[in-house]
């Protein structure tokens, strides 16, 4: 008998349930970290900078449920708005997926432990300050955010 494929495989994003989509965040952290663009150019600057409800060790947001109210531009990811997002990093899972791409070796869906994401080096863990400590985000401009993780 064989295993019936995950349902990333088989399911479009915009019919996945609300689990499926929440899942499928790898937790590493990067949309979290404020960007910079170019009024002029249109040029996109990655930073190091988290958003002040990221906890900067685990990359885990310290009040899900209530972002939205207390930091009013947090995005909520839609299907719809992955093709329009240039900033999400290139191993993210929703991007992948958009672009007919598999989920990383390293991702939690396949490793099984959130632990795989901090090796991997796609976890912005360790890597980031948050806003409340930063000064000008102009200081903190950053290339890795953008970049795949080491390993794919």
């Amino acid at each position: 008998m064989t295993a019936s494929p995950p349902f990333w495989e088989t399911t479009a994003l915009a019919d996945m349930t609300r689990s499926e989509w929440e899942s499928l965040c790898d937790g590493c952290g990067r949309c979290c970290l404020h960007k910079l663009r170019d009024d002029d150019t249109e040029e996109l600057y990655y930073t190091s900078v988290a958003c002040r409800l990221l906890n900067t060790k685990t990359c885990q947001c310290e009040d899900y449920p209530n972002r939205h109210r207390k930091v009013q531009d947090c995005v909520t990811l839609t299907p719809d708005m992955i093709d329009t997002l240039d900033w999400l990093p290139p191993d993210c899972a929703y991007r992948r997926l958009a672009e007919g791409r598999g989920l990383p070796a390293w991702h939690p869906l396949i490793s099984g432990t959130p632990e795989t994401v901090i090796s991997a080096g796609a976890s912005a863990a360790g890597r980031c300050i948050s806003e409340r400590r930063a000064g000008a985000l102009e200081d903190y401009i950053v290339t890795w955010p953008g970049q795949p993780a080491a390993t794919e």
